[in-house]
């Protein structure tokens, strides 16, 4: 096999993805720029923050309170064996501040709020209504993607923190009524193991990944092209790219917590 024959394959693959990712970082540049220039439309502002947070409540907390009674249940009979059902609170709790919370919660609301970004503006666009906006002075960067991204990264902490008592709840309602555990042991172990800095590293994560969701959400609907078919495969490339980018994400800023977290 010749050396050209392997080199082609791989130039057609990492040159358009070289390519979208400088478009990409273009686009977020542009964004959070316009995101810090006065003034953001409140009303768009607030309207986005219902839509992204208030909507996605109720799904949210029920992915919260069936997690944090599943945990409960699993992590119950490892520790009836060793006679530490007091801590399943403690644990349920630090696994959903730490790391399902934030990263479940991006799922639900990617798959809610992100894809119905990319059709909004996806279909705006293949209409012609953002170059009109365009014609009538309008930025498009301050009228469609600010308050978008603004909204995501906002509300995205707030989600993650609802989550999190919603399962811990769960958790005590498992562990006082199926396990017996004293209410008082449960949540000295509950203080003693969960801090306040990992809820903390939790929001953090859901920030950041309330703003990856909504900028390759926003990414995607602006560059769409081919009608109605155009903007279905817009959608679904937001809702995978956000995908595989959140979990590689959620790798390292793991690592790096952690880092920090011990020097």
């Amino acid at each position: 096999m010749s050396l050209d024959a392997i080199v082609r394959p791989v130039d057609q693959i990492v040159r358009p993805l070289i390519l979208v990712l400088g478009h990409y970082t273009s686009f977020v540049i542009r964004s959070v720029r316009r995101c810090f220039q006065p003034p953001v439309n409140r009303e768009l502002l607030l309207a986005q923050m219902e839509f992204v947070g208030n909507r996605s409540f109720l799904i949210t907390m029920l992915a919260g309170v069936m997690i944090g009674g599943i945990f409960a249940l699993q992590l119950g009979e490892i520790f009836r064996i060793f006679g530490t059902e007091s801590l399943i609170g403690a644990s349920t709790g630090f696994a959903l501040a730490r790391e399902l919370a934030p990263v479940v919660g991006a799922f639900l609301v990617t798959a809610r709020a992100g894809s119905a970004m990319t059709a909004e503006i996806g279909s705006m666009k293949v209409n012609e209504q953002i170059d009109a906006m365009r014609v009538m002075a309008v930025d498009p960067f301050g009228y469609l993607m600010a308050p978008r991204i603004l909204a995501s990264t906002l509300m995205m902490p707030l989600i993650t923190s609802l989550m999190v008592f919603a399962g811990v709840a769960t958790a005590f309602l498992v562990g006082f009524f199926y396990y017996q555990v004293d209410v008082a042991d449960f949540f000295s172990k509950l203080e003693w193991v969960i801090d306040t800095e990992d809820l903390f590293m939790g929001m953090q994560k859901a920030g950041l990944f309330g703003f990856v969701f909504s900028t390759i959400g926003c990414f995607e609907g602006y560059r769409t092209s081919g009608g109605a078919k155009g903007v279905g495969r817009a959608t679904t490339r937001a809702v995978v790219s956000s995908y595989v980018a959140i979990l590689i994400l959620d790798f390292f800023i793991t690592y790096i917590q952690f880092k920090f977290q011990k020097g």
